[in-house]
Formats: C-alpha cells, sequence, structure tokens
C-alpha cells in the first residue's frame, strides 16, 4: 500500500511546486505584458486620454516623426511627408507609409499609439484602433510643442533637456552671426514649391523658428507686414525683390522648375550678386522637430560664419 501512496504524494508535490513558481521565461513575459499595459494619463488639446506608459509601436500620421526620433521611440508608420524626407531616410527605411485614411494599413501595424495634427481625419474610427492624440498645429511655440510630445510619450524629462540645451547654442550662434553681419542686417527665408514662390514668417519651419525667435536676426519690413500673421505668402518672380533681405535662404525642392532663378529679376537681387544667398533641400529643412533643427542650425552656422 505504502508503494502506491508514495509516488502519488511525490507528483502532488511536484504539481503544488510547478504551480507556485514560474520559469524565468514566464516572469519576463509577464513584466513585459505589465509594462505595456501600464498607462499614464495625457492632458491633450481634446481633454484627458489614457496613452501607454512605454509606447512600443507609434504612427505618426503628419510633422511629429522627428520628435519621436529624438525621444527614441519606435515607429511602426509615418506620413508620405517623413518618409520622403532624405534626413530621416535611414532611420524610416523600415516603417511603412501611412495616412489617415489608410485604416487597413493601421491596423495591421497594431499600433500603441497614434499622433497627428487637428486636421487628420477619421480621427474616430483610428481611436478604435489605438489612443490617438492630435495637436493644432502652432498653438503653441515649436519647443513647447516638442516639450508635449515628450510629456505624451512620457519623456518629458529627455525632451526638457534637449530644449534647454538647444535654446542656449542656438542664442550663442545668433550672437555670433550678428556680430559678423551686423545687427541690422536682414534675412529673409523663400521657398519654391510647385511653381508657386513663398516667404515666410517666423514660425514655419525652413529654419525660420531658429533665425527669427532664437537669434533674433532682423526681418525684411515687406516680409514683416505680409507673412508675419499667417506664417507665409505667395509671391510672383516679379516682387521678389521687395521680399528679399541681405540674406535669404532659399528653400528649393528638387523636383520643382527652379528656372525663376535664371531671371533677370533674380539675378539683379542684391542678396544674389553679394553671394549671400543659401541654398538648401526643401525636402528636409520644412520640418521643425530635433533632428531637422540640429541640421538648420549646423547648417546657418556653416553659411553665416563661412
Amino acid at each position: 500500500m505504502k508503494r502506491l501512496w508514495i509516488p502519488s504524494l511525490l507528483f502532488l508535490m511536484l504539481f503544488i511546486s510547478g504551480c507556485g513558481s514560474e520559469t524565468p521565461e514566464k516572469k519576463n513575459a509577464s513584466s513585459s505584458t505589465d509594462k505595456k499595459t501600464e498607462t499614464i494619463t495625457y492632458e491633450s488639446e481634446n481633454g484627458p486620454i489614457e496613452v501607454p506608459a512605454d509606447p512600443q509601436r507609434v504612427v505618426v500620421l503628419s510633422s511629429f516623426a522627428g520628435n519621436v526620433m529624438a525621444l527614441d521611440v519606435n515607429l511602426v508608420g509615418v506620413d508620405s511627408w517623413s518618409k520622403k524626407n532624405p534626413r530621416f531616410d535611414q532611420k524610416l527605411k523600415d516603417v511603412e507609409e501611412v495616412s489617415d485614411e489608410s485604416l487597413e494599413k493601421i491596423i495591421e501595424l497594431d499600433p500603441d499609439l497614434i499622433i497627428g495634427l487637428s486636421n487628420i481625419k477619421n480621427v474616430d474610427k483610428l481611436n478604435e484602433i489605438a489612443p490617438t492624440v492630435t495637436y493644432t498645429y502652432g498653438k503653441v511655440d515649436y519647443l513647447t510643442q516638442h516639450l508635449e510630445i515628450g510629456k505624451l510619450l512620457n519623456k518629458e524629462k529627455e525632451a526638457k533637456a534637449w530644449v534647454d540645451d538647444f535654446k542656449k547654442r542656438a542664442q550663442a550662434a545668433g550672437k555670433e552671426i550678428k556680430a559678423k553681419i551686423g545687427e541690422d542686417a536682414t534675412v529673409s527665408v523663400i521657398e519654391n514649391w510647385d511653381k508657386q514662390l513663398y516667404v515666410y514668417g517666423d514660425n514655419w519651419g525652413r529654419g525660420t523658428e531658429i533665425l527669427y525667435q532664437e537669434m533674433k536676426l532682423a526681418m525684411p519690413e515687406k516680409v514683416k507686414e505680409m507673412a508675419l500673421k499667417d506664417g507665409y505668402y505667395a509671391l510672383s518672380v516679379e516682387v521678389l525683390p521687395d521680399y528679399a533681405g541681405d540674406y535669404v535662404i532659399l528653400s528649393k525642392n528638387p523636383d520643382t522648375d527652379n528656372s525663376f532663378q535664371e531671371t533677370d529679376t533674380y539675378k539683379n537681387i542684391p542678396a544674389v550678386k553679394n553671394d549671400r544667398v543659401f541654398e538648401v533641400n526643401a525636402n528636409e529643412f520644412y520640418f521643425n522637430d530635433p533632428i531637422t533643427l540640429e541640421l538648420q542650425l549646423d547648417f546657418f552656422m556653416k553659411s553665416f560664419l563661412r
């Protein structure tokens, strides 16, 4: 009788022992799952929203891919503008291109967070896929915007550290540039996009935030009058000289007709004649995220201080 009883007891003890402990693999899987399901409450423009405390699969539908990348958070989907930015090539080479209308593709990407501008479509449907947070462009300044992305991604400390450091460096560079070109020298940011010329105010990407907000460089009066309020103003070649400063940052799209540069009107602009036009690739220069801002700051220092 004892011989039958002992194996049964041994089996029961092993069974209880097995239930009471997990293998390291199971423990790791469990803690990983717990980490993914942890949430924080983010105060968005549209009210509080529960978002992942440690997002692992983020989709950006407009503007903010560079902010997310700068904070070392994984992207699985981005907008077409980010995808064609040569500055982002390496980091986004395996990331899917998506839009606010490619809902099936976004579902397949299984995001845990979606970010976009307030004018995107299908917000209600996107919210069913993952928590969706939108921002109104220009509602806050460009550095506060990065801080907001930092809060959303639970990386406010990292975002603030970069912002504080960047402001110091940009302002110091501005003083150095002013000392060289003169306190009153004016700078314009002009772009040729889809056969249309634009001049920009102080908060529309293309380096405008750095030049005017941080470096405090002077803006031509005509640009102040026409572009400061809305952020941009469309021009014809004929009036271009009225908006060109002593220095011009020319944002060029390589896929657009740039024959305006062959006209006498353009060639006779003082900045052109004095070799004070600094050309940049529009595709990598139009954002105002940390990755792009670092590129812009480096370019301005090299161009103005050469």
